[in-house]
């Protein structure tokens, strides 16, 4: 969904055309994968972070069209709030020193971008929902000039026919209409790029479904959305909401939702390609000139455009993503679970945990999600998002046990081991592993330090707005030391 697209009508002809080519594009996948014709000798990891702009008094700013005219950084890109920006890290491997020299690569551009969003007198903020956020905020005005985000707003309120509800029901209830998707930019995450081979692919995958659970419990970092405190994770319920494309009675009577944990594990990369095509009309139907079947027979690589714009319109949480880089096409899995922040450094561990716990379990004789359904998986997923290390999760040979326990004596020690068939040296892995093993002994992540921190500062007599104020104020001065969250006052 990084393309540009003009704001144009579609008509019924459009549609038919991209379905055929949807079905081209399947083709000549299932050719591709078929003869191997993939690049995953040297897997390489990627980074994307988006990030909120916020004033000298913590209100969103509507400047990321000057921070980025500023930064004139093609990492860096617009998000669908104008109080939103995106970092693409470039993609390297994360072997030796990869992950340390992420880490600083990612704060040496932040610390530029933070820069440029000052002289806008703007800060950057990396966290999972802005906590002063109100609903003021996130109106159709406060959508990104870009034509994308306005037609993709109108394709899916056309799709659903009416207003969307906002229903979540977390420590307190939240109830509102929106009539824009605007509220989609109060969610800011960290997407985790592995590239993977084709014969692999469905392990990877499935091991990053079965663990996505756990990475929210770890991660959590949204309590806090219009002045109300929710999920610990509340970027989720309020995500699957937003560009729900379905009115009230395709809910009842069980069409699936664009944004999808999805119902099955695979076998296939193309299993989750063809569910795309199967199970979701295109939002944003637009075909390309060349044919991909025709390209193939010349001997070229297609870019299967189309069914790349349709995969962005399906909102996985572990996504699909099919690119060609210098001629060569390669495949990647996207981990979209966790919030950004609450520092780098935390953002790192996270990522450190999910490369080598995928790696392990990907690699296991007797798979986990063989031992386990895929109910189950989904059950966790939900529960890590709305108790974070309060969670009770299922795992294989446990049962149901408490999130922070269930990382320490089990996943722990194979996220390790994972990070070791990387080639991650040593000293890297035990600093950001030591991160995450010492959240799980305090209890503390981005969204119980944020939700304890407002609590003190309502306790001594401050309003709720205020509270979150002033903790957002806290919250940024500690996220630019760099110290762990499990370490700040």
């Amino acid at each position: 969904m990084g393309r540009e697209v003009e704001h144009m009508v579609f008509t019924r002809e459009d549609r038919r055309r991209f379905r055929d080519r949807m079905r081209s594009c399947l083709d000549a996948l299932t050719q591709m994968l078929r003869e191997q014709k993939f690049d995953f000798e040297r897997p390489l990891t990627g980074l994307e972070i988006e990030l909120n702009i916020v004033d000298g008094t913590g209100e969103p700013a509507n400047v990321n069209a000057q921070v980025l005219d500023s930064l004139a950084d093609p990492d860096f890109q617009t998000e669908m709030g104008r109080f939103n920006i995106e970092i693409n890290v470039a993609p390297r491997e994360i072997g030796g020193r990869g992950l340390a020299e992420f880490e600083d690569a990612v704060r040496t551009s932040l610390n530029a971008a933070d820069h440029k969003a000052r002289d806008e007198n703007g800060r950057l903020v990396m966290t999972g929902m802005l906590p002063t956020l109100m609903p003021r905020h996130v109106k159709i005005d406060a959508l990104s000039a870009s034509p994308r985000y306005a037609l993709l707003n109108d394709q899916i309120f056309a799709a659903r026919g009416e207003d969307m509800q906002l229903n979540i029901h977390g420590v307190e209830h939240l109830s509102t209409y929106t009539d824009s998707i605007t509220p989609e930019s109060a969610c800011t995450s960290v997407q985790l790029h592995l590239q993977v081979s084709p014969d692999q692919f469905g392990q990877y995958w499935n091991s990053a479904q079965a663990i996505a659970g756990v990475q929210l419990a770890l991660g959590a970092n949204s309590p806090f959305l219009f002045g109300m405190q929710l999920w610990r994770e509340t970027r989720i319920p309020l995500y699957e909401q937003v560009t729900d494309t379905r009115p009230q009675e395709l809910k009842e009577q069980g069409v699936r939702p664009r944004v999808w944990f999805g119902e099955r594990w695979i076998t296939s990369v193309f299993d989750l390609f063809e569910e795309n095509a199967r199970y979701f009309p295109a939002l944003l139907p637009i075909v390309e000139d060349d044919d991909p079947m025709e390209l193939l027979a010349r001997g070229e690589v297609p870019r299967l455009d189309e069914l790349a714009l349709h995969n962005g319109t399906v909102y996985r949480w572990n996504r699909p993503i099919y690119a060609v880089v210098d001629g060569t096409p390669h495949l990647r899995v996207e981990n979209r679970v966790l919030p950004a922040g609450p520092t780098v450094v935390d953002a790192m561990a996270n990522a450190a945990f999910y490369y080598g716990l995928v790696r392990t379990l990907a690699a296991q004789e007797r798979p986990v999600w063989t031992q386990m359904s895929f109910s189950a998986a989904e059950e966790n997923f939900h529960a890590g998002a709305r108790y974070g290390l309060d969670a009770t999760l299922y795992w294989p040979g446990l049962g149901p046990v408490p999130a922070g326990e269930l990382v320490l004596r089990r996943l722990l020690p194979m996220a390790a081991e994972g990070l070791d068939g990387w080639g991650v040296d040593a000293d890297v892995r035990d600093r950001l592993l030591g991160i995450i093993e010492q959240r799980c002994i305090t209890g503390v992540n981005g969204a119980a330090w944020q939700v304890a921190t407002a609590q003190a500062f309502e306790a001594s007599g401050l309003d709720r707005m205020s509270a979150l104020h002033r903790m957002l104020d806290r919250y940024v001065e500690n996220m630019h030391t760099n110290e762990p969250v499990h370490t700040w006052q």
